[in-house]
């Protein structure tokens, strides 16, 4: 019997102009020769791929996908048409404000990317240049039209809270520009002080403060502001448009504007991850590629997948880590379904787990599932860590 494909596709561009204060993901800031040495080998790895993949979902993340030039996308865009990898429902592509153009945004529609996610963070021109970052507030609003120019009608706008010297008042403002700009999708993160991060140093060396009361009063503050501009909640830090966008894609109770490449992954999916760093999870196996764009492109350049490490849970691990992912999505998850995916059934492995949140106030068992209430939605990652095994 032949396995179906894989429907989900994720791409790693670990390039950057700069590496911002708060980021842990792996990136560097580079040069044009290793940009184009990295592109030819991600091409190879598309082809080791293509014949198990027929895309639903794509998503080009990192690192600064923008900073690609013409040429370099050109190159991508071009095998993945030889290989019969266009045509996803949905296709994202990550932009910095800084690294938009016109032709770039046109080069990109004209192979079927869809949708963009662009990382603004905030507003502020002070706390821009806190967390590093390369772009000023006018270059947001000038990308935005751009985008929409070049025929983009599914846009996210990525935020940051909790944002060392960003108050309630700075945080309201940028709300309410991000709201006018009228973007389909809102993606907004809690500032997380991770290891070998510059704001991590700060914090260590007593240059910054947490105040965790106002991080909730931002939270609060979102959730009703995204509400009131017609964003539906539907994750711990996503909100979307409700409007049909022609397509059938909408499911779960979710927004027609929701993420279909983020919902497969809350949902337990199977996905290839391409690129340095990527991770994949193709039936029921995980691996994780080498977290260094040399060694990445020198694997592949012997004709080798730069794997670093494969990982095979056993099933009740997979399960419970499953309903973790699971559980930070606003619908939760219905008993029926996760039994679906998994094989295990919440009621029984996690009935404990389940009840000590119901009384915690964190979490309520409806008819037909299990999910967290506005308050354990704030603090999903707690709750998540219960169900792991």
């Amino acid at each position: 019997m032949s396995k179906a494909p894989i429907e989900s596709l994720y791409v790693h561009v670990p390039f950057c102009a700069h590496k911002c204060a708060y980021c842990a993901f792996y990136s560097e800031a580079s040069s044009g020769e290793l940009i184009n040495r990295y592109v030819e080998s991600l091409v190879r790895e598309l082809e080791i791929a293509a014949p198990d993949l027929k895309p639903r979902t794509v998503f080009f993340g990192g690192g600064t996908p923008s900073l690609l030039n013409l040429r370099q996308w050109e190159r991508i865009l071009c095998a993945m048409e030889r290989l019969g990898l266009r045509g996803a429902e949905e296709w994202t592509v990550e932009c910095n404000p800084a690294t938009v153009s016109l032709d770039k945004a046109r080069l990109l529609r004209s192979y079927g990317v869809n949708r963009i996610s662009m990382g603004v963070q905030s507003l502020n021109e002070d706390l821009l240049e806190r967390l590093g970052r390369i772009h000023s507030r006018e270059m947001v609003f000038k990308s935005f039209d751009i985008l929409r120019q070049a025929g983009f009608s599914n846009l996210n706008i990525d935020l940051m809270f909790a944002i060392p010297g960003q108050t309630l008042e700075i945080w309201r403002d940028t709300l309410g520009e991000a709201r006018a700009m009228g973007s389909e999708h809102l993606s907004c993160y809690e500032v997380i002080y991770e290891e070998d991060t510059a704001l991590y140093q700060q914090l260590q060396a007593g240059q910054i403060t947490i105040n965790e009361d106002l991080a909730c009063d931002m939270y609060e503050e979102l959730v009703a502001c995204a509400e009131t501009a017609g964003l539906r909640q539907y994750e711990v830090a996503n909100f979307a448009r409700d409007l049909s966008p022609n397509s059938q894609l909408s499911t779960l109770n979710t927004p027609a504007f929701a993420s279909q490449h983020n919902l497969n992954y809350w949902r337990g999916g199977s996905f290839f991850g391409l690129g340095p760093s990527a991770t994949s999870y193709v039936r029921g196996v995980r691996t994780k590629n080498w977290s260094n764009t040399q060694m990445y492109c020198e694997q592949l350049e012997k004709g080798r997948r730069p794997i670093e490490s494969t990982e095979e849970l056993p099933p009740l691990a997979r399960a419970g880590e499953t309903a973790a992912f699971g559980l930070r999505m606003v619908a939760g998850w219905p008993f029926e379904q996760f039994r679906q995916t998994t094989g295990h059934d919440l009621r029984q492995e996690w009935k404990n787990e389940m009840t000590l949140l119901q009384q915690r106030g964190w979490g309520r068992i409806v008819p037909q599932g299990f999910q967290l209430t506005r308050e354990g939605l704030r603090f999903a990652d707690a709750a998540a860590e219960l169900f792991l095994r």
